[in-house]
């Protein structure tokens, strides 16, 4: 008997798009989610640049708390919330202090030092022309315009201090917060992720802390030898401004690198507006400040923090200070001594054995 062929035979269908059984279409899907996340990191990194930068300056600034609460409590054995909340009076008392210093003492002489500096820059200018390095009229004389004038919109800022108040006191609610229960934030992250992986991440971030406190007590140490002893020897020498300088330097080494190339110019030009002697003295003086730094306070501090290349911060103070601003270049080498660790921790290498 013949067998009967089905006028019908059954068609064999493929999996869709939206059939998740099928382990293809379950990949594809995986992979294009971490396509996509990728993307959208990036975009909300951007867009979000400011409060994220903020995020980091609350965690550089609780880094400066915890390290000084350590050290205090090696000789004051009292509760760590004491010692956090002794170190962060000890700091809002410094910081008033400064700003009544420069807002009552020095005041009247930032107008002088903007005036003093446009007039050097002119006589720059001018000698520049005179020696056919520089066109007279025409593009340079704009340039030259320009610059001034943004020394002008940089003086008057440090001036008022009033652009930067709002970012500051974010930065250290956040900074306070973090300090005083930093474990609190660490469980927190580490409860998205797997738990396979938080011990890891536990000790990247106790890496990440202890590279970031070293980092800052080198910083801090950097800043208070070269606005000291800047302001003492541009008060031996005779230079004028002596102690705005020296605040000015101070602050500005808190930006190594680019720090150091501002204030050198203001005490140049300003140790000219005296006189060539002077002018001469105070490149001798930031000559001696600055060997002294690098060969002295750098390398100590280098022994005990974390070795970041010089051409590597630099390059990445101008490209996050393009990007993001004044904050971008603040906390640029931050940002790339943790990055530094977690890469160290991926690469199989132990960040605390370096040091």
């Amino acid at each position: 008997m013949a067998r009967r062929v089905p006028s019908n035979p059954p068609h064999v269908e493929a999996p869709g798009p939206v059939e998740m059984r099928d382990p293809l279409t379950r990949a594809e899907l995986k992979r294009a989610i971490v396509w996509v996340s990728v993307v959208l990191a990036v975009v909300l990194t951007y867009v979000l640049a400011q409060p994220l930068l903020l995020i980091v300056g609350g965690m550089v600034f609780a880094a400066m708390l915890d390290g000084g609460a350590r050290l205090l409590g090696r000789v004051l054995p009292i509760g760590r919330p004491l010692r956090i909340a002794i170190v962060a009076l000890c700091a809002l008392i410094f910081l008033i202090g400064v700003v009544w210093y420069a807002g009552v003492e020095l005041v009247g002489q930032f107008e002088a030092l903007k005036a003093v500096v446009t007039t050097q820059l002119q006589r720059i200018q001018g000698w520049a022309s005179q020696l056919g390095l520089m066109p007279k009229g025409g593009p340079a004389e704009d340039i030259g315009r320009q610059l001034m004038g943004s020394l002008g919109q940089l003086t008057s800022a440090v001036g008022t201090a009033l652009g930067a108040v709002s970012s500051l006191a974010m930065i250290v609610v956040l900074g306070l917060f973090i300090a005083a229960e930093p474990r609190i934030y660490e469980r927190g992250l580490a409860w998205m992720l797997p738990i396979d992986q938080r011990e890891g991440f536990y000790d990247a971030t106790t890496d990440m802390a202890r590279t970031l406190r070293r980092l800052m007590a080198g910083r801090l140490l950097g800043m208070a030898v070269e606005g000291f002893f800047i302001w003492i020897a541009l008060t031996v020498v005779g230079v004028p401004m002596a102690g705005l300088l020296g605040l000015i330097t101070g602050i500005l080494a808190f930006l190594p690198n680019i720090g150091a190339i501002v204030s050198g110019v203001l005490t140049i030009l300003v140790g000219f507006s005296a006189g060539t002697d002077t002018g001469l003295l105070a490149i001798g003086v930031y000559a001696l400040v600055q060997i002294f730094d690098g060969y002295v306070v750098v390398p100590m501090v280098a022994r005990r923090s974390v070795d970041l290349a010089p051409a590597l911060v630099l390059g990445m103070q101008l490209l996050l200070g393009a990007l993001f601003g004044i904050l971008g270049l603040m906390f640029a080498d931050p940002i790339v001594a943790m990055t530094k660790v977690a890469l160290e921790r991926r690469s199989g290498l132990d960040p605390a054995q370096e040091h």
